[in-house]
């Protein structure tokens, strides 16, 4: 019989014979157990499995066949548990459908229920995620003909949150040494808390100054050289010899988390308010644009993947294009004379750019003193 119970599931199952391609007969279950909806489910999958055999119509797949064949095709993804844990909340929307079922009216209630529980940022990785395994399943694997627009939520652009340098020395003197040293070393690199934690003697190169963040360690997935400066290398000075293997240590323990109560307290005593581990990222970048690094150079010495991640710190020095703009000066000044005054006008190919000004400062912790400076 085609249609049946098992001792071991409270659904009907199904039984149909092998057809071209297959090992063996298809068992699979109905999902219900009504025998009304079961027989339903069995003829019309006969009929399917007949079309397959006897009109070479492509075989219809579910949305789990789909999930697992992406899990398995992306299992070195850094991010393949969270892609699970997503995955696995989807199933509840998803779980049982044909991939040809999925329409743009259950994303749209998936993308609304999503932002109610979360944020809208959390809803666009659901969607995203979506988004990806239904292109692959059409473009790729050729399994539908087409698939539904997913349209995501429009994201703010990133908060962007950074010290002066008198700040980041006011905070300095209020933490204690191991995570004032890590600090340190976070603006001095422009360095991921993760990629600061974990950082081996084996990723330095003292005689070079120079570390090696590897693939599958960066946010980006590729390989990072970190040039190290005076003030990178005056913080490692300091850390021969604590740890066999790690860069930074407490307690002869590498450091598993530096959101801490003597975090969060520095933060306090020092005065600032709204600031994040991450934000001293920001902070590097901030100092360098002020500095006047150019957009290309500060992508790689951040790691960035692409050089918009880079612009959003454009706005923290518009000083850098007065130079540029300032070229017309000559060019308008001539334009807008009167013709006498036109004869008094002297043009100069190459208009001359004079320093603006230049600030100093300098860094005192825990015995590491650092002298700085940013145009």
């Amino acid at each position: 019989m085609s249609l049946y119970r098992r001792k071991d599931s409270s659904f009907w199952w199904v039984k149909l014979p092998a057809i071209r391609g297959e090992s063996g007969p298809l068992q699979v279950s109905t999902g219900t157990a009504e025998k009304r909806k079961a027989q339903e489910f069995h003829d019309r999958l006969k009929a399917e499995r007949w079309e397959q055999e006897k009109l070479g119509a492509k075989p219809r797949r579910t949305w789990e066949d789909a999930v697992l064949k992406f899990l398995e095709e992306t299992a070195h993804k850094r991010t393949h548990e969270r892609d699970k844990s997503i995955l696995r909340w989807l199933d509840e929307h998803f779980g049982g459908r044909y991939l040809d079922e999925i329409d743009r009216a259950t994303i749209d209630h998936i993308k609304a229920t999503r932002a109610k529980i979360a944020t809208q940022s959390t809803a666009n990785r659901y969607l995203a995620l979506i988004r990806t395994i239904l292109r692959k399943a059409c473009h790729e694997w050729e399994w539908i003909e087409r698939i539904p627009k997913v349209s995501l939520y429009r994201e703010k652009e990133g908060r962007i949150r950074s010290l002066t340098p008198a700040e980041f020395a006011k905070l300095l003197q209020h933490l204690p040494p191991h995570l004032a040293d890590m600090a340190a070393f976070s603006v001095a690199t422009g360095l991921r808390q993760g990629n600061v934690r974990g950082l081996t003697w084996s990723q330095i190169n003292l005689e070079l100054r120079h570390a090696w963040i590897t693939p599958e360690q960066h946010k980006n997935g590729r390989a990072h050289a970190v040039p190290l400066n005076d003030m990178a290398m005056a913080v490692l000075q300091k850390q021969i010899g604590k740890h066999p293997t790690h860069v930074f240590s407490y307690r002869g323990h590498p450091i598993a988390n530096v959101s801490t109560k003597a975090w969060w307290k520095g933060l306090e005593q020092a005065g600032i308010e709204n600031f994040r581990w991450h934000d001293l990222r920001h902070t590097f970048a901030t100092w360098h644009r002020q500095a006047g690094t150019p957009t290309h150079e500060l992508q790689r010495l951040g790691g960035w993947k692409t050089l918009s991640m880079v612009e959003r710190y454009a706005h923290v020095a518009p000083e850098g294009l007065q130079a540029a703009a300032s070229r017309l000066d000559n060019v308008l000044g001539y334009a807008l004379a009167t013709p006498d005054e036109k004869k008094g006008l002297t043009m100069t190919a190459s208009p001359s750019v004079s320093l603006v000004g230049r600030t100093r400062f300098e860094l005192v912790t825990n015995g590491l003193k650092v002298r700085c400076s940013t145009n």
